[in-house]
């Protein structure tokens, strides 16, 4: 699916494909946590979606991508 954001970093809009249906896209604006919705949807293109802003200007920004807790537990050292 072809989503549309404006990035508040750069202020230039992009858009991405991003592996999600019209339907995960509704459930996460009505309520539902992105991740629940969008369980297959890496955390980069779910930040995208949140945010705008992309996985480049992320990166150049933060210096890392945003990680998923599975991503986040395992830095801690621990596997589940």
């Amino acid at each position: 699916m072809l989503i549309t954001r404006t990035s508040p970093i750069s202020g230039a809009t992009h858009s991405l494909e991003v592996n999600c249906t019209p339907e995960q896209l509704a459930a996460w604006e009505v309520g539902t946590l992105i991740q629940d919705a969008m369980p297959d949807v890496e955390a980069p293109l779910r930040e995208y979606i949140k945010s705008g802003i992309t996985p480049q200007e992320w990166v150049q920004s933060f210096g890392r991508p945003p990680c998923s807790a599975k991503c986040r537990v395992r830095r801690l050292g621990r596997r589940g």
